[in-house]
């Protein structure tokens, strides 16, 4: 993920909202105009990914090449997909929220660990490079620890409004608040936040830990927030069994893609089977283990994408189905556009 930084040039939440409905109409006269016109217009162009009784939705990562992180822009490259239900990454909203600013380079730091773990030596200066870096990390995040104990939630329910004045609803919210050294405080502060900005749960990767799923189904039966639990190709069938019977709050956030890529029986069974506790489900198009377990442009993988979405429509299913856009983007495309391709051939489904 692209470290935090102030956003110094965003525009206000008025402002933009304002720019964005006079981009969608037409209309070329002062931002402060459109706020005097009509409720009507108000509305006007809103985003509408609800099709066939199916929520179709985006996870804000999929946005994460692009270079502003901020609430403001990426509401705007929701918008810009015909996107109205989201799974919101923690960066934008903790941004906004004033989260203290990193100056670690993420960026540089992962890559000499990937460097180092998949057997790479590295130079005396690398070690030097690296091992100054993760003192600068644990310094950072003793801030955020502190920031987080202490920081209002003014700032998530404002960004819940902004985000709904725009047509848009946070279903799921993903900080990195609940890995194995965040503090009981921190996770805390994670299912107060979503809460705040109106998600009906947390998403995070599946800790492996069954002591550690308890706990955190514990405080989502605390705050009246699910614990959707998200996983690779580690995914099974049975994956999610121990921690659903420790808590009703626990869940799934089911990615279809990775589960057949790990060569599993058809999702279609686990999501008639489990369809009660799946919160939501990540779709990308990836290909089975024989064809190579390729990330690839939907439509070209064999992930039964058109069977899911007219399966939860049939079923009324009402978890949403969130875009998550992981194959290489070409060139001369963006992800805003590549995301709208998804959203299109979700549409598609049903023609």
């Amino acid at each position: 993920m692209n470290k935090i930084k102030n956003q110094k040039n965003v525009v206000s939440r008025r402002q933009f909202i304002g720019t964005s409905v006079l981009a969608a109409t037409g209309i070329t006269a002062g931002v402060h105009s459109v706020f005097g016109a009509p409720a009507i217009l108000k509305s006007y162009a809103k985003p509408n990914s609800l099709i066939n009784g199916v929520q179709i939705g985006v996870i804000t990562y999929s946005f994460r090449s692009l270079p502003d992180q901020s609430a403001e822009a990426t509401l705007k490259y929701v918008t810009d997909c015909g996107i109205s239900a989201i799974e919101l990454m923690g960066e934008p909203a903790e941004s906004y929220a004033g989260i203290p600013e990193s100056t670690v380079d993420r960026r540089a730091f992962f890559g000499l660990m990937r460097k180092s773990r998949e057997g790479g030596e590295l130079t005396d200066d690398e070690k030097k490079q690296m091992e100054d870096m993760r003192v600068q990390m644990d310094s950072y995040n003793k801030e955020v620890q502190a920031w987080r104990n202490t920081v209002s939630m003014d700032k998530f329910k404002d960004i819940k409004k902004m985000y709904a004045n725009a047509g848009v609803k946070i279903y799921a919210f993903k900080p990195s608040a609940f890995g194995p050294r965040n503090t009981d405080a921190e996770m805390d502060y994670g299912f107060r936040a979503a809460k705040a900005l109106g998600a009906s749960h947390v998403t995070l990767e599946h800790p492996s830990d069954d002591q550690r799923t308890k706990i955190l189904g514990d405080l989502g039966a605390k705050h009246k927030i699910y614990v959707a639990y998200h996983g690779h190709e580690q995914q099974t069938p049975t994956f999610w069994d121990t921690a659903l019977g420790q808590s009703k709050y626990n869940a799934l956030n089911l990615d279809a893609g990775h589960y057949l890529a790990a060569g599993n029986p058809p999702v279609i069974d686990l999501i008639n089977a489990k369809h009660d506790r799946i919160m939501s489900m990540h779709m990308k198009d990836r290909q089975k283990p024989e064809n190579g377990k390729g990330n690839l442009p939907w439509g070209e993988g064999d992930t039964p994408i058109r069977d899911i979405l007219q399966l939860m429509s049939a079923k009324k299913y009402k978890f949403p189905a969130t875009i998550e856009l992981e194959y290489q983007v070409p060139d001369s495309s963006d992800p805003v556009t590549e995301v709208k391709k998804c959203l299109e051939y979700c549409k598609n489904a049903f023609a």
